[in-house]
């Protein structure tokens, strides 16, 4: 499948794939891949990106949503009564012996 020219420029060339992707060539026809295609087809208007969250902040929220889910699922089993405050995360005791070996 020929690929059609989508802008030239003294730097770079972009050219669209038959399968609707895009190619990127500097002026050495050599191809352009990873960040700096991104950034050239961001500035040109060709594309958006999606920023993804941190691993941290993602593993922040889950951890965050399995902890409420924990706490919501003892006070709905737990007798009215028994319900004073909700329990505490711990870790489990034996965690700490199991990396020992």
């Amino acid at each position: 499948m020929a690929m059609k020219l989508v802008k030239k420029t003294d730097e770079y060339s972009i050219y669209q794939r038959g399968d609707k992707r895009y190619a990127v060539e500097d002026a050495s026809k050599s191809a352009v891949n990873g960040e700096e295609k991104v950034r050239i087809l961001v500035e040109e208007g060709l594309i958006t990106v999606a920023v993804a969250a941190a691993p941290e902040e993602v593993a922040e929220e889950a951890a965050e949503e399995a902890a409420e889910e924990t706490t919501e699922e003892a006070v709905e089993e737990a007798p009215a009564e028994e319900v004073a405050e909700a329990p505490a995360e711990e870790a489990p005791a034996d965690a700490a012996a199991d990396e020992d070996k």
